[in-house]
């Protein structure tokens, strides 16, 4: 056999051999291109969707529980700025009755978690506990907690954090923010104390406990809430 008789054999024999190792290659590349995919899918979910938030206190009981563990949706809170958005896609504003997290407005480096009550123009007012919206006692037995049996008047014969505390306002929620509340009222810092959430500092709506660990004393130890995972956030 000649030299060009050897190389053009060689070439035609090489075809085959070249496409078994492309059939090989492929796999191996779409599941790179899958997994980097999937991270990034990932990273936009934590970042524009859900994300997770632990529970430090037991300022939301018995509603959420201090070792809960939160999904939270980014997404619903989100600016919108054509009528067609609001349209198709599932973004609002904060409405009465939502457990919102937000950054702390005195700290916006604290990731808070409180319940919407007040809605921007509206009147708030909370007299010996009793909580009134445009003058209306708004109806909070689902969720409000009071772990001190006490309710004090407003008067000046009473510490000021108590009085404030079961008596505040009347205020008007400002355009673009929400007044907020604890369910545990008694051991809550909110809107009473620093003011309202504006807009800007909104990062979402809690949707469901997906973990929670009791800490045993000394916040060592402790056990799963089993109960407690999947549960909705309501």
């Amino acid at each position: 056999m000649t030299a060009g008789a050897f190389t053009a054999a060689a070439e035609s024999a090489s075809p085959a051999p070249a496409r078994a190792a492309r059939r090989l290659a492929v796999p191996g590349r779409d599941l790179v291109e899958a997994l980097v995919m999937a991270a990034l899918l990932a990273a936009y979910a934590r970042t524009f969707l859900v994300q997770p938030f632990r529970i430090p206190s037991s300022s939301m009981a018995p509603a959420l529980l201090a070792g809960d563990q939160l999904l939270v949706n980014r997404f619903v809170y989100g600016p919108t700025r054509w009528q067609w958005e609001h349209r198709l896609l599932p973004a609002r504003p904060p409405r009465r009755g939502d457990v919102a997290v937000f950054r702390y407005p005195r700290d916006p480096r604290i990731p808070y978690v409180k319940r919407v009550l007040g809605v921007p123009g509206e009147s708030v007012l909370l007299r010996r506990r009793e909580l009134l919206v445009d003058d209306r006692p708004l109806d909070e037995r689902g969720y409000a907690h009071h772990s001190d049996a006490a309710s004090y008047p407003e008067s000046v014969l009473v510490d000021p954090f108590y009085g404030r505390r079961d008596n505040f306002g009347p205020v008007t929620v400002p355009p673009a923010s929400w007044f907020v509340l604890g369910d545990n009222r008694e051991l809550s810092a909110d809107s009473r104390f620093w003011g309202f959430v504006p807009r800007s500092h909104l990062l979402g709506r809690a949707v469901a406990v997906y973990w929670s660990w009791q800490p045993a004393n000394g916040n060592t130890g402790g056990r799963p809430r089993w109960r407690r995972i999947l549960r909705p956030v309501r």
